[in-house]
């Protein structure tokens, strides 16, 4: 349980940082590497193969690591073979990353709509074909990938998706334990991560889903044998969740976990709002990009509902600095803030192109004008 190979690199702990569209760009994996001291795989934020290869902007700067980043770690979206194949290659030969990472998990209706995301696992040819030219096309690079159990419980798609990985050359799987009409509701699936591991023995498994400390990632490996941990809403407003598994995977156990006080909290707050103005080139837009986390970071925090509000409109560090300051900051950690947090809504439907569901193994209703423009989700 003490470490995970991914192609040449070795990830200790087995942790891995999962893509959050408007979450895991370079100011957050600063965060988490910072208090892992380090040790574990950082990945970036959903990036559209298309838009790669167009060369957008917003997307050029999405893919930029800082020179700590090691490995530096890229995850793609893509649903055209031949897109996703140039993008690759881009990546490979302009050396933009070390490992590539394709998303077959995301639930959103804007994925969904076009065959992406966790819609597209359940086209078995198209599957291959594009983990066939991803392969081909990253050289030395090795290429993981992320999913869902399948659309829904009548449509699953883990079992044959990972087959078809092993079959492509697929170095590594992470599972989420949910469908896309799940999205996030309900409890995860830990006994489909276990069936996955049995079904692909020969590459390793990572799993995902309600882990919300790091007693959580343990138990999900002890209970499904799997090889690793994708860590997602779980570490929302709480950067350092990814020291505590460090401590933990260490041995060290609770001794070694952070319990912030709330005095703590605030001055990683500014921070993190200081690091998001830098990467964007400006203060105000960094504060502002930065509101969303502030109800994660003061979760179970005695705050009072006007001083969240203004919290949450900040529009300078200085104002940030000033309204935290108000607080009580000697509060300490509070009892119930490691649970879960971030979405929890589910769906009934998942928006899918038309006839999506006649038949798993024709793929001619997608074509390349389903690709994204934009990256980041």
């Amino acid at each position: 349980m003490s470490q995970l190979a991914i192609g040449p690199h070795t990830v200790q702990p087995p942790v891995v940082l999962a893509p959050m569209a408007g979450i895991t760009n370079a100011p957050f994996r600063t965060l988490c590497r910072e208090f892992s001291g380090g040790r574990g795989l950082f990945v970036s934020e959903m990036i559209t193969t298309r838009a790669l290869v167009e060369r957008n902007e917003k997307t050029m700067q999405l893919v930029h690591f800082d020179a700590s980043e090691k490995p530096r770690s890229i995850q793609l979206y893509g649903v055209d073979p031949a897109t996703v194949g140039k993008a690759v290659r881009m990546i490979a030969e302009e050396d933009l990353a070390d490992h590539i990472d394709l998303n077959f998990g995301c639930p959103v209706p804007k994925v969904t709509r076009k065959g992406g995301g966790s819609a597209l696992p359940y086209k078995r040819n198209l599957l291959r074909s594009i983990l066939r030219e991803a392969v081909a096309g990253a050289g030395d690079l090795p290429v993981t990938m992320k999913m869902r159990k399948g659309i829904d419980d009548d449509h699953l798609t883990y079992l044959d998706a990972g087959r078809i990985a092993v079959e492509e050359g697929v170095t590594a799987v992470a599972l989420h334990g949910r469908t896309a009409a799940q999205h996030y509701a309900g409890t995860a699936d830990w006994d489909a991560i276990a069936r996955l591991k049995d079904a692909v023995p020969e590459i390793p498994v990572l799993g995902n889903g309600d882990i919300w400390s790091a007693e959580d990632a343990v138990r999900m490996m002890r209970r499904t044998g799997c090889d690793g941990v994708v860590v997602g809403r779980g570490c929302l407003g709480r950067p350092w969740l990814f020291g505590d598994l460090v401590a933990a995977f260490d041995g060290r156990g609770e001794s070694g976990y952070a319990r912030p006080t709330l005095r703590e909290v605030a001055d990683v707050m500014v921070r993190h709002a200081g690091l998001l103005g830098e990467w964007l080139g400006d203060e105000a837009r960094g504060v502002i990009d930065f509101r969303k986390h502030v109800a994660w970071y003061t979760k179970g925090f005695s705050v009072g509902s006007q001083l969240r509000q203004r919290l949450s409109v900040a529009a300078s560090l200085a104002e940030l600095r000033e309204l935290l300051d108000q607080l009580d900051l000697e509060q300490s950690w509070p009892a119930g803030a490691d649970g879960p947090r971030g979405r929890t809504h589910g769906r009934n439907r998942v928006v899918l192109p038309d006839g999506w569901l006649k038949d798993p193994y024709d793929c001619a209703s997608v074509t390349a004008d389903a690709e994204l423009e934009t990256s980041g989700g």
